[in-house]
């Protein structure tokens, strides 16, 4: 039933449903499990994922049962719903479909609105202590709000899914901050000019006390997630975990510091400057938008090689003009389609990128690429794999 299903993940538009109606509706016919748990609920246009799955790991190191929900999936679909780092088991994934498959059917539900009602079920069923929430696409009309939080966290705002969004910064913070709840603190990620005032303005609405995270005091911390850019998202989880603190939340300093030094043990998580060899030295990242690309190069100057070699695959919903300029044009390039229909062809990639002084070869696919990348690089190059999730989930 799921391959039926349009997924924003790997078809695009026509997998968004603005509307959360027939979520509302799902939730009640489930008999409201995002009633059965605490929550923390994540937006952002870059970093909610990495956010999402630190603070999942430092609950689950202070000893809570904890839920985490994320999206897209690198390889298997179940990553997107675990309970203390395990995947949801493939029998109740089976279990869901079939004892919910006629109301789903009837009620044409999204495959995202059919994900986050599985998701809640499932941690209302394992009776999760708290579940860490990370939103899909934008906020306000998200599937996954219709939980209240014990805070809310919005990570920084970019120039993403400009189609359904907007196209300012500001259009976008306002749809992110929809999930800006009555009498929930919420946290900013990153202060910035253009956005300061709407998610001020909106916390005054619904008189939630709100925190710019980079002004607050902390002490340095560290996690085992590599790149640089991890500094910005560690700040959001301390923000959070500062307000769950006041909300009698029992998690030790201890805790908070093992928490975040063992983020793959807790939670699996993969894809984030993600070191997979030596000699040549591969890194993959699935950052795909201006804001994360350019953290990713900024990283990326401070590695040591002598040739640089990337395999790079893009969706065809990408705006190519403002993030092919990003790339170097030092490197030798190995163009490829990701596998999903929203994939661009090679061939195209290849053209555009020429005008930005990239050149390269085209591939069949992006193991082909990868596999003569490895080939052709010296144990002195480095490989990097990215442009979009689909083509750094195909080599992971």
């Amino acid at each position: 039933m799921f391959q039926q299903l349009p997924m924003f993940q790997r078809v695009g538009a026509q997998a968004f449903k603005k509307d959360l109606s027939r979520t509302i509706k799902l939730a009640e016919h489930l008999a409201n499990p995002q009633r059965e748990f605490k929550s923390v609920h994540i937006a952002g246009t870059n970093g909610k994922g990495s956010t999402s799955h630190m603070l999942a790991a430092v609950l689950q190191e202070a000893g809570y049962k904890v839920g985490l929900y994320t999206s897209p999936h690198l390889k298997d679909f179940r990553e997107r719903i675990k309970v203390n780092g395990k995947f949801i088991p493939k029998k109740n994934v089976v279990g869901f479909i079939k004892e919910h498959k006629d109301f789903l059917t009837e009620n044409e539900l999204s495959f995202f609105e059919m994900t986050v009602g599985m998701a809640f079920d499932h941690f209302a069923r394992e009776k999760v202590d708290i579940a860490v929430i990370e939103v899909g696409l934008g906020g306000r009309l998200d599937s996954t709000n219709i939980i209240t939080p014990e805070v809310s966290v919005i990570t920084n705002i970019g120039l993403d899914h400009t189609a359904f969004l907007g196209e300012t910064l500001p259009e976008i913070a306002s749809e992110k901050a929809g999930i800006i709840k009555d009498n929930i603190p919420v946290i900013i990620g990153e202060k910035q000019k253009e956005t300061t005032a709407i998610f001020t303005k909106k916390a005054q609405q619904h008189n939630s006390e709100i925190y710019f995270a980079e002004k607050l005091k902390f002490d340095k911390y560290h996690t085992d997630l590599k790149g640089d850019y991890q500094n910005k998202n560690i700040k959001s989880v301390l923000g959070a975990v500062k307000v769950l603190r006041q909300k009698g939340w029992e998690i030790p300093e201890e805790c908070l510091k093992n928490g975040l030094n063992s983020v793959k043990l807790h939670t699996s998580l993969q894809g984030r400057w993600d070191i997979l060899k030596e000699k040549p030295k591969v890194i993959c990242d699935t950052a795909h938008n201006t804001e994360g690309l350019t953290l990713v190069f900024k990283q990326l100057k401070k590695e040591k090689f002598q040739h640089l070699h990337i395999v790079m695959g893009v969706v065809n919903d990408k705006d190519l003009g403002k993030i092919l300029p990003l790339f170097p044009e030092s490197a030798i390039y190995y163009f490829s389609k990701p596998d999903v229909p929203r994939g661009l062809e090679a061939e195209i990639l290849q053209q555009k990128a020429a005008a930005y002084g990239m050149e390269g070869r085209v591939f069949n696919s992006v193991s082909e690429a990868y596999d003569a990348a490895v080939e052709a690089a010296l144990d002195e190059d480095l490989i990097f794999v990215g442009g979009s999730t689909f083509t750094v989930a195909e080599i992971i």
